[in-house]
């Protein structure tokens, strides 16, 4: 006869879980009321943390100069498209005295506008609407000034341009002195001003009019040579690139111009250009005062000397392009991303306070944008040039208004709402 069943040491063990089991489920429903009032109680006590240290942030946040606002968050206002816009021009090109010669398409026959009337559209955000009033009276008592090459120059005529229409005929006057472009806006006590310095250091292309000049030659440590002069700047926007581009190399001297035995070493593009980004950088933490003043850095302007990049035909370029790049990859070869990357690792090394304005990759696509063959001509062309447009269209500079006028919108925008 077998053994009664609750005998086996098998099924005692069974009953202890059993029993177990129960205990469980009778406790469960309390341990689940205390992960949640403890779950709740530690979000709790995080989300205040959180909350207490984004008020220290936003408390001990230093406020920038000039700044009125913020931008979206997350709103990168340099990635975004070009969209079509019946308001555009922000001003006539023959209501603007100040444009020089060599940017005046219409004047010159370009016979199309197209190129005018194109908006910058961040994809994120939008770009709060250029206001002169605002840019005038934010500059009353104080300098605004552009360094750079003639891109820069480009800039700085859009600027005046921009704000020009607001003041009256008799209150404003124009004047250049030595490498100095200088605006007056009497009412307002303001200048608005471009210095040239295509190498931002000493170079032998530094005279304001005769600088073509081939061996480019660019002085070690040398930016107090210019910079000297860029002190009491209220707002400073600063450019160079174009000039450097020669080739992979580049001559830099490591005395002085007036040495009877120069001694000029070459190096890497690469290598001349961060030493330049880092004089500059050093110049303006030394002489910049960032609670007072404002810096910017403004990004290669890209050329289209080259237009089997974008799909077009060999030996050909910018000349009759009434189109932009549709492609949002496009990076032409003349926008070298090694200085790019330059500037990038050099200026995230460093605390001091610049902004960036990265308007190259936005400029890449507009092709239609350049002056031309429609500009006024220092020498005379010759037969050979006048058969054959493409050999001697500007695919560098921009007519104006156009594409640099988004530029100072950009500027607008992170000078109001960084």
């Amino acid at each position: 006869m077998k053994p009664p069943l609750s005998s086996s040491p098998f099924s005692s063990s069974i009953f202890r879980n059993i029993r177990l089991s129960s205990l469980l489920l009778i406790l469960l429903p309390f341990f689940v009321l205390v992960i949640i009032l403890y779950s709740e109680e530690f979000s709790c006590i995080y989300s205040q943390q959180q909350n207490s240290i984004s008020r220290n942030i936003k408390k001990n946040k230093q406020k920038l100069p000039f700044a009125i606002g913020e931008t979206k968050e997350g709103c990168d206002v340099f990635n975004g498209r070009w969209v079509w816009d019946e308001k555009r021009p922000l001003y006539e090109e023959s209501a603007c005295p100040y444009i020089q010669p060599q940017l005046t398409c219409q004047e010159h026959g370009r016979p199309d506008k197209d190129y005018q009337h194109w908006r910058w559209q961040p994809h994120d955000c939008s770009l709060p609407s250029f206001n002169a009033t605002l840019m005038l009276e934010t500059l009353r008592g104080k300098k605004m000034l552009f360094v750079g090459d003639s891109l820069n120059r480009g800039q700085f005529v859009s600027m005046v341009c921009l704000v020009h229409r607001l003041i009256p005929e008799n209150a404003e006057s124009m004047e250049t002195v030595g490498n100095f472009d200088i605006f007056t806006i009497k009412d307002y006590n303001a200048t608005i001003e471009f210095y040239w310095a295509p190498f931002l250091l000493e170079s032998n292309s530094d005279h304001p009019e005769k600088h073509r000049i081939q061996e480019r030659v660019v002085r070690k440590g040398s930016i107090n040579a210019h910079g000297k002069y860029w002190k009491g700047a209220d707002i400073i926007v600063l450019n160079t690139y174009l000039w450097w581009m020669r080739g992979p190399n580049f001559n830099i001297l490591q005395g002085s111009f007036d040495d009877e035995v120069k001694d000029i070493v070459e190096v890497s593009t690469e290598k001349a250009y961060r030493m330049a980004m880092k004089s500059m950088l050093r110049w303006i933490k030394k002489n910049m005062d960032p609670k007072k003043t404002r810096v910017f850095f403004t990004s290669m302007s890209p050329s289209h000397e080259k237009s089997v990049e974008w799909g077009g035909e060999p030996n050909k370029n910018c000349y009759n392009e009434t189109k932009m790049i549709e492609d949002s990859n496009y990076w032409g070869s003349d926008s070298r991303k090694s200085i790019m990357q330059v500037i990038g690792k050099t200026f995230s090394e460093s605390k001091v306070p610049i902004s960036f304005l990265n308007i190259t990759q936005l400029s890449s696509y507009r092709k239609d944008a350049h002056t031309m063959i429609y500009k006024k001509q220092w020498t005379k062309l010759t037969p050979q040039q006048l058969a054959n447009p493409f050999s001697y269209a500007d695919c560098v500079h921009w007519c104006l208004p156009g594409l640099q006028d988004t530029w100072n919108e950009l500027l607008f925008t992170k000078l109001f709402y960084p």
